[in-house]
């Protein structure tokens, strides 16, 4: 599978889950996460998907400093509904990095490792996702500013004759290489610009 080599480029997301460790997937529940992970679930690379990755992998270290997080014991709330924007995307990419589901996530075992009702949208809450640990209560707020990190104006024109079909092969190509461009700039030149993930605590 050829990608861009910036996705290597990443920081990964090591979280610790007991469902693993229970049923022996992985050796003390570790589960690593890379941003590729994020990209096969969604089957694209783009801010959406970016900014889910980048606002999780910043929720967690506020939450947890130097412990690995708990999978599966995380609550997840975002202020918009599900079908709003691109909510549902970012949900999904979310979901698969903390584990948290609606109702249709895995039961439990004994009444242990529940991943049923963890997240939620339409929530009162000021940011645009807020991350709970279920353990301690504790909380941050998360909200991503894409137009921080503004496309190549060159994008645009190239979108345009892509979507009327007018578009060369070479043109093709070149959005492509325009459109992941702004991805490394999200990801890795502006992973720490405090403009572009603003994480609040409560």
């Amino acid at each position: 599978m050829n990608y861009p080599g910036f996705f290597d480029d990443v920081p990964n997301i090591i979280l610790q889950d007991p469902l693993a460790e229970f049923l022996g997937a992985t050796e003390h529940g570790m589960i690593e996460y890379s941003y590729l992970d994020a990209v096969k679930l969604a089957g694209h690379s783009c801010p959406t998907v970016a900014g889910a990755y980048l606002m999780t992998r910043k929720a967690l270290a506020s939450l947890y400093g130097d412990e690995p997080p708990v999978r599966g014991s995380i609550r997840v709330e975002f202020r918009d509904g599900q079908a709003d924007g691109v909510t549902g995307v970012t949900a999904n990419v979310v979901g698969l990095l903390t584990g948290a589901a609606q109702s249709g996530g895995f039961k439990g075992i004994a009444g242990k490792f529940d991943r049923r009702d963890l997240l939620h949208f339409n929530a009162e809450i000021t940011g645009e996702i807020r991350y709970t640990r279920l353990d301690n209560g504790m909380n941050v707020t998360v909200s991503y500013h894409p137009e921080s990190v503004p496309p190549l104006p060159a994008i645009k024109e190239l979108m345009q004759k892509f979507v009327a079909g007018i578009a060369s092969a070479e043109e093709r190509i070149e959005f492509g290489l325009l459109w992941q461009e702004r991805v490394k700039r999200i990801l890795i030149d502006n992973a720490d610009n405090p403009e572009l993930v603003i994480v609040a605590g409560g």
